[in-house]
């Protein structure tokens, strides 16, 4: 098996970071509101989407940097509806993401990581 590429395991580093912060901020809104309702426990559930695409990635599951590249273009999209500024910010995180999920040697490292041994 090939070694994971270092960009790869910045890269999941830092959505397992990301994740666990986002979803732990939502889940603190969540508990500090007066009435609970079970459709909101989606947020914080989502939160925590990027830590769990980090796992996978670092395990090199080829659908986890698909998934790490969706959930940051919803960012993208989402930002529309802010500032000029989260657009860009958005934009160039998704775009080094991007670049450094699918060069070339993270590429192999991905396909590799799925042939039965």
């Amino acid at each position: 098996m090939n070694r994971r590429p270092l960009a790869v395991t910045g890269i999941a580093c830092l959505l397992i970071a990301a994740g666990i912060f986002g979803g732990a901020i939502h889940l603190r809104e969540l508990v500090s509101e007066k009435s609970f309702r079970w459709e909101d426990l989606w947020v914080p559930l989502l939160g925590f989407l990027p830590a769990v695409c980090g796992v996978f990635l670092l395990l090199g599951h080829n659908w986890a940097r698909w998934l790490a590249v969706a959930w940051m273009a919803v960012h993208v999209a989402i930002s529309f509806f802010d500032s000029v500024g989260k657009i860009a910010v958005h934009v160039v995180l998704l775009a080094l993401i991007a670049y450094a999920l699918f060069r070339r040697d993270a590429t192999i490292y991905f396909h590799d990581s799925e042939l039965p041994e």
